[in-house]
């Protein structure tokens, strides 16, 4: 089960990348449903790690642009660094893990 955090790093790394996206091809990109998607980014909003503005002269009037906020940077990096030690923790587990069975079999 994916931890609400890495959802968040997941939102944050996808809209640095390409803030342009619709909310809609953001959460497919993601492969959120739209309605997790909405609730995801008003949470970074309110946490100001994100702003969001519309297009001013886009006539469909439903065009945002997502922006990381310097808090927002700050947070993805936190997140980047959280998760990429639990990776290193859960492969180090697994290569335990792996060199006990290795050894049983000897």
């Amino acid at each position: 089960m994916i931890s609400y955090k890495e959802i968040y790093l997941h939102i944050l790394r996808k809209i640095q990348k390409k803030p342009e996206l619709s909310q809609r091809e953001l959460a497919k990109e993601l492969g959120f449903s739209l309605g997790k998607l909405n609730y995801c980014l008003k949470e970074l909003k309110k946490k100001g790690h994100i702003k969001i503005k519309s297009f001013k002269n886009n006539p469909k009037k439903t065009n945002y642009l997502y922006i990381l906020t310097p808090k927002g940077i700050s947070e993805k990096t936190k997140l980047t660094i959280n998760f990429m030690r639990r990776k290193m923790n859960e492969y180090d587990q697994l290569k335990k893990e792996i060199e006990e069975q290795n050894e049983k079999k000897f």
